[in-house]
């Protein structure tokens, strides 16, 4: 069964954007097409909506006239607030059309200002979808986590930010010329931080599911924990693809779904590393104990990245270090106790 196509409403607070871009992306002029572009992979646009005072944007009229964005007017008057007038505005706009329009399923805020979280909240409990687009250095912490995901302007498919002009002298001939990187360039992502993440969420997934789970519930799930997660931010062009990535190295296993392009997503019964694992965990146990005694827990993790320095449960499904003791414990490798003396865990390497 195809999935319902998502009808989508989007509104623009433009100032914020159109400002935030200029200041904080080395004087790009904002360019809507690309929000546009991005929103019609997620469904149908049939409401947009940007709110301005048009007289001080006069080229960007033209242009979002051209893409069909209908232009909300809010005139500066005397003693009044222009900022507040359209923020206003759009959200009674916003909610108005939330209560009398319920074949909208998703609500696109384009905007980096933190009054309009209310307006979020509010529209996630009509349980309408919300999906925030805002300039990073200029989107308050506040909004992202509010919606149910967030899209960097900046990051979007089709956004060329321009370089910043470089102020030192210009190099002699016989100097190499050395190429700047943008100011405005991401650090490059961990893939192992990567691997945590999805494999601390599918095991997640499995504890709380009683049946298969989907890829497309782990992305769901990836955006509920940080609505800024895109996979593009990896190097990947598409989820399916990081999935494939991850399955290549063993870290999950897919197999084909009931919907076509929506695999089932689990851990592969061997190559995933936990037998090195536990067996690490044992012996930094047995040899620890050899020393001074059974050790405890506090401090046992770093005596095991003494040994392997990238270790961490959590690229193997497990939300902490006490539950991947308690699963070796459980296959037999070592034993745990309360100790009330050293109120901690007591380790003891078995056989």
């Amino acid at each position: 069964m195809a999935t319902e196509e998502q009808r989508i409403a989007l509104f623009l607070d433009y100032e914020n954007l159109a400002i935030g871009a200029r200041d904080h992306l080395n004087g790009l002029e904002f360019d809507f097409r690309p929000i546009a572009d991005a929103l019609a992979e997620r469904g149908r646009v049939v409401v947009r909506r940007a709110y301005a005072d048009w007289s001080t944007f006069g080229e960007d009229r033209q242009r979002l006239t051209h893409n069909h964005v209908e232009l909300i007017e809010i005139p500066q008057r005397m003693g009044a607030s222009r900022k507040n007038a359209a923020d206003i505005k759009m959200a009674v706009d916003a909610l108005e059309m939330a209560f009398e329009r319920d074949y909208i399923t998703t609500f696109v805020i384009c905007t980096g200002d933190s009054d309009f979280t209310p307006l979020v909240h509010k529209l996630r409990e009509l349980n309408k979808q919300v999906i925030g687009v805002g300039v990073k250095d200029s989107t308050s912490s506040l909004l992202p986590p509010a919606c149910d995901e967030f899209l960097f302007y900046e990051r979007l498919e089709g956004v060329e930010v321009p370089r910043r002009e470089s102020k030192r002298a210009r190099p002699r001939k016989t100097e190499p010329i050395e190429e700047e990187t943008p100011a405005e360039a991401p650090a490059a992502e961990s893939l192992d931080d990567l691997a945590e993440l999805v494999t601390q969420t599918l095991a997640g997934l499995q504890r709380s599911s009683a049946g298969a789970v989907l890829a497309s519930s782990v992305k769901r799930a990836l955006l509920r924990k940080d609505p800024t997660f895109s996979e593009p931010d990896y190097g990947f062009r598409a989820f399916g693809e990081l999935l494939r990535y991850l399955e290549e190295r063993k870290v999950i296993e897919l197999t084909a779904g009931v919907a076509k392009g929506d695999p089932e997503v689990g851990f592969p019964a061997e190559g995933r590393g936990e037998d090195e694992a536990f067996a690490l965990l044992r012996e930094v146990v047995a040899d620890l104990q050899a020393q001074n005694g059974p050790p405890v827990m506090s401090g046992l993790k770093n005596q095991l990245r003494k040994r392997q320095p990238d270790f961490s449960e959590k690229r193997h499904g497990f939300g902490g270090f006490l539950q991947f003791c308690k699963a070796a414990q459980a296959r037999g490798l070592v034993t745990i106790e309360w100790d009330e003396q050293a109120g901690d865990y007591v380790l003891r390497a078995a056989g």
